[in-house]
This record gives C-alpha cells, structure tokens and sequence, in this order.
C-alpha cells in the first residue's frame, strides 16, 4: 500500500518524541535519497534538534546531491535564531524591552521599570489676553498646552528620577513604528526630546498644561519656555538604549518628556505627545 506524504509526515510528527534525534545536513541528504518526498522531511525537520551547516557553499552541495529549494527553506527557518522576548517590567537595561520610555522604580520589591505611555496634548488656551488687549499688544499673552487629568500615572519617589528610553535598534528592527507618527520621521535619541515642568490645576476638570508660546508687539514666540525646560543627561548604554536623569534634583509636582509640539498661535491647532511623570514628596504638589 502507497502512502501519502502528508499522511507520512503526520506518522512522523506523531512520533517524533520516540524519535528524537539531532539532525545534520547528512541526515537530510540520506532522506531525500529515500525518496520520503519534501512533505515528510520539512515535517522532520521542524519536529528535530537539528545541527545544519547553512553556509553559502553548503547551501550550493545540498542543492546538487538533491535537497529540493523547500527543504532548503526549512532548514533555513528551524535554524534562524529565534527572537528573543520583550520585557515590559525588567530592571535589566540589558534586557531587550519593548520600544518606549521607562521610569525606574527602584523601590519595589523587586525593582523593576515602568512603561509610561505617551499623552496626548490636543487642546490650546490663553492665558493673559485681558492684560494684552488692554495694553494694545504691550502685555504679552500666553499660549498653553493642556493635557487631562491633575496628576499623571506614573509617579517616582526619587528626586532625580531614572528612565532609559528604549529605541527600535535596541531590538534589531528596521522600523520606525513606535515613534513614526507625527513631525519626527526617525527617533532614535533621547536629544530629540526636551524634559519638561508642567502647572498643575485642580477642581472639577483637573488637568496639567504647559507653556509653549506667547505674543505681544514685539511678535510670537513659540515653543517651551526657557524656565519650564529642565536639562537632563544621557548615556548610551548598548545600541538603540540610553540612560536619561535630570541634571539637578526635582521639586514635587508634574514632568514629563515632550517631543513634537507644534502651536500654530492662540487660536491655530495644536497637538504633541507627552511621556508624563509625578515626582512625589510628603509635602503637596507644587503648583507654583
């Protein structure tokens, strides 16, 4: 009785535990020679330890003693290195991590690192535009991003907190997929980012905002303000991931990691991602 190759690779994928074995190239020639056809080997081969050398030239022998393109391809993939799993929580920098920004938490038990999400601020407001009307323009008015809720998610109890910021290279990936939308095509530096002190306002819709213009008769500035950016070092630690702490120590309130803020004037669109944090104290938020 003839039997199927797909039944035959299926008999050997059921049997491959009593089987098992190490399979090298000249395992794979011997099959083929048996005539089992390219089901029942790729079915062996997926199912096996295995030992191959791929080389180039190997690749090229193979091929002429009669190992077919599919068998070939196989080998390929059982021998590719397999990817390694993204940590989310890992205090390790060394540890490959999902692209994002981390928030070291060296207080937990154990320690581990915190991925913040990025908010988005989407809402403009003015501040000051009595004092500029009625001075014809002499008093500036001020131009605010806004984002929700009075205090962010993550918080630290350190007064010089520490975040590594983890860029598509660390893991060997071509793309830009995590930091791709927006103004910035290629992120792959921390220089691209300015560390920022946010207001926070309480009552009934709490939020935070930031300064990022102002006008008056000498013109328009946008952008940050000067007093509100806090400068910061990085390091690199390996390809694609940095270490990043403020350069001085942070009084209590709401920070966060600012990049692709764009303000068209009072009353143009705005919008911008925000890597936002709390650094905490016993004392209240400072909200000066």
């Amino acid at each position: 009785m003839k039997i199927r190759p797909l039944i035959l690779a299926a008999l050997i994928s059921c049997a491959m535990p009593a089987l098992a074995e190490t399979l090298n190239n000249e395992s794979v020639v011997t099959l083929t020679n048996t005539g089992l056809g390219d089901e029942a080997i790729i079915a062996k081969v997926k199912n096996s330890d295995v030992d191959f050398d791929l080389s180039t030239d190997q690749l090229i022998a193979l091929r002429k003693r009669g190992v077919s393109s599919a068998v070939l391809a196989a080998m390929l993939e059982k021998s590719a290195p397999k990817a390694a799993a993204l940590s989310m929580d890992s205090p390790d920098p060394m540890v490959p991590h999902a692209p994002g920004v981390y928030l070291l938490n060296s207080h937990s038990n154990p320690p581990k690192m915190q991925h913040i999400d990025s908010t988005i601020a989407n809402q403009a407001k003015t501040g000051g535009i009595w004092g500029y009307a009625l001075t014809s323009g002499i008093a500036s008015m001020s131009i605010k991003a806004s984002i929700q809720n009075e205090h962010a998610r993550n918080k630290s109890e350190d007064e010089r907190p520490v975040f590594y910021f983890f860029f598509d290279e660390a893991n060997n990936q071509q793309t830009t997929s995590s930091w791709g939308s927006g103004l910035q095509s290629v992120i792959n530096s921390p220089n691209a980012f300015t560390l920022i002190k946010m207001k926070s306002k309480d009552g009934k819709n709490g939020h935070r905002e930031i300064r990022v213009g102002s006008q008056n008769l000498g013109g328009v500035k946008s952008g940050v303000m000067d007093k509100d950016q806090i400068p910061f070092d990085s390091e690199m630690v390996r390809a694609g991931v940095y270490k990043v702490t403020p350069k001085y120590a942070l009084k209590p309130g709401e920070y966060g990691f600012l990049y692709e803020m764009t303000s068209n004037g009072a009353r143009g669109a705005l919008g911008g991602r925000i890597f936002d944090f709390s650094v905490m104290a016993d004392r209240d938020y400072d909200k000066d």
